[in-house]
């Protein structure tokens, strides 16, 4: 499949409004009022959740004394966050691993060091401390070339994903297993697992038509698919039509996911006893993760802004010329599980930060489907003259042709609940697809 073009990464950052904003708390602001809906299915009782230090992939590798990688020639797919629990590089790790033949990198959106912003073009390079030649997967191409994949018998790759489809690492996973199996001889893939920092019990949002898979929808999933990267890889690889290859060629590969030890679907990342690094210059610590999840598809071409200073990336609402109080009379109680705390940046601006005070009950996409619905109402409809170009990166991202289409001619009257309850039913028929590829209880 062709790759995506880059103009989209670029629009996409616009639309969602970007920016470095300065927050302090606002006091006095007024409260309630607002919302209602559909709520979403009774929430399971969460298993009650362990908490200790789990074992990452990389670290369960070097366990096993490296053993699966012994006398083969490797390369590395990693970025930034590829560190063991200690927070050494796992390409330092397999560098001076006795017996691991480590010859190349390889690096994703934002590089291996994680410091280009996003939809950045990435170079090839070298890497300063193993001195091993760094080729990038987002550049020239987004596929390894079989030039690039010459003289390797293996391909690790380990990258931290954050449980939301529009996040590209796993695109770029997708795109890698496609050229080791599409050789003449194919390259084995280990792929290390880490956690999905969001837990593995939330399932939730738009799920992806197929018709718009692109590098920002790779799969066709819900839009946080409530999966680890481990069980993402041996899902695609063992259903026919995930990956993008013949039947033979699928058939042909080898998957190898070294699994974690001590996760479980209920542990989110604060119960991992794990240091987070950040995974791309926007997502710097956990909390953004989360707020990955819940703000980035409300603010594609609304009108909403959703960061702040640094340690508040995706979590901070702001609307043009709307004061906080006017967020919150119109999401106060729409979102179950969310709390908005009202705030005021140094120049006077004013929004809410996006809380969490109930995470089982909290449906992470709800609050921008109210998001985009309400951008409706405060002004025209600013999904009705959307450019060929913007409706179609729109749809990539939310998945949905048919919501889109709603979206651009009813505006307000958008019958939120109606497609909130048929995702409900989405994702558990995702759910069950892939229950038998699920790693961890």
């Amino acid at each position: 499949m062709p790759a995506t073009p880059p103009m989209e990464r670029r629009e996409f950052l616009h639309f969602t409004a970007l920016g470095s904003l300065g927050a302090i708390a606002l006091s006095g602001c007024a409260g309630g009022g607002g919302g209602g809906g559909y709520a979403g299915p009774a929430a399971l009782a969460p298993s009650a959740p362990a908490v200790g230090k789990v074992m990452l992939g990389i670290d369960v590798l070097a366990a096993e004394g490296f053993a699966r990688l012994q006398g083969l020639r490797c390369g590395l797919v990693t970025h930034r966050a590829g560190v063991n629990g200690l927070g050494q590089r796992t390409a330092d790790v397999l560098a001076r691993a006795p017996g691991v033949r480590l010859t190349k990198l390889f690096g994703p959106e934002h590089g291996l060091e994680g410091a280009a912003k996003a939809d950045a073009t990435v170079g090839h390079g070298r890497d300063a401390r193993t001195g091993l030649p760094v080729y990038s997967l987002y550049g020239a191409t987004r596929k390894p070339t079989p030039e690039m994949l010459s003289g390797l018998d293996v391909i690790v790759i380990d990258f931290q994903d954050i449980g939301v489809r529009s996040y590209t690492y796993i695109s770029c996973m997708r795109y890698v297993i496609e050229a080791c199996f599409s050789l003449p001889r194919p390259v084995r893939v280990i792929v290390l697992d880490r956690p999905n920092p969001l837990g593995g019990e939330k399932v939730d949002g738009p799920f992806l038509d197929r018709k718009w898979r692109s590098y920002v929808g790779a799969y066709e999933t819900p839009y946080v698919h409530g999966l680890t990267i481990g069980e993402i890889a041996q899902w695609a690889v063992a259903t026919p039509g995930v990956l993008e290859v013949d039947e033979a060629t699928r058939r042909r590969g080898s998957l190898d996911v070294v699994t974690m030890r001590g996760w479980r679907r209920s542990m989110t990342w604060n119960l991992t006893g794990l240091n987070w690094t950040p995974t791309s210059p926007m997502i710097n610590n956990a909390k953004a993760a989360f707020g990955y999840a819940m703000s980035g598809l409300g603010c594609m071409d609304s009108g909403f802004s959703h960061s702040s200073t640094a340690d508040q990336n995706f979590r901070f609402l702001t609307y043009p010329r709307r004061k906080a109080a006017d967020l919150m009379a119109a999401f106060g109680n729409a979102v179950p599980g969310l709390l908005l705390q009202p705030q005021q940046q140094a120049d006077g601006t004013q929004g809410v930060y996006l809380g969490i005070n109930d995470w089982p009950k909290l449906r992470p996409t709800a609050i921008s489907l109210h998001m985009l619905r309400q951008a409706c109402v405060w002004g025209p409809n600013p999904f009705a003259g959307l450019s060929t170009g913007k409706r179609d990166l729109f749809i990539k991202h939310l998945g949905s042709e048919a919501f889109f289409e709603e979206l651009r001619t009813q505006g307000a009257r958008l019958d939120l609940a109606r497609w909130m309850q048929r995702w409900d039913g989405d994702a558990a028929a995702f759910r069950a697809r892939t229950t038998p590829f699920r790693f961890y209880a």
